[in-house]
């Protein structure tokens, strides 16, 4: 599994707006990334939609984050911009499996489950602000 450079973003998106004491717009959240505004734009529009950050219309609009960054964790907005967390295509289920999908076939399929398992659960207990206060430990 690689995350893409989708999520990545995404998640410097999320601890950068962590840091902004009011709402901010698309172009500073640019700026202050190094995310190209139309990227920008793409990302904060399915982390509103994944109701992570709120948008605002209007002359001062803008976008803020909807929950506390200690709320929100990099399993989350991992799986909100590439889907669930699995390193083989064959637990996904985007892509066939050479064996007929007869997953008790393959050893590895149950290998690399319980991996995606362990994977998940980690990032599910890093949140945003653990990365920002620098306490991301893993056991």
């Amino acid at each position: 599994m690689r995350i893409t450079l989708e999520s990545d973003y995404a998640l410097r998106i999320l601890t950068v707006m962590a840091g902004y004491k009011s709402i901010t717009d698309a172009k500073t959240i640019s700026a202050d990334t190094s995310v190209t505004l139309r990227f920008t734009l793409k990302i904060l529009h399915k982390l509103v939609q994944g109701e992570l950050v709120q948008s605002y219309k209007g002359v001062n609009g803008g976008y803020r984050l909807k929950m506390a960054a200690d709320k929100i964790t990099l399993k989350q907005v991992i799986e909100l911009i590439d889907g669930p967390i699995a390193i083989a295509r064959c637990l996904d289920g985007s892509e066939g499996c050479s064996l007929n999908c007869d997953k008790s076939a393959c050893d590895y399929h149950h290998i690399f489950d319980i991996i995606s398992i362990e994977l998940a659960n980690k990032l599910n207990k890093i949140t945003i602000q653990d990365v920002i206060d620098k306490k991301y430990y893993i056991n």
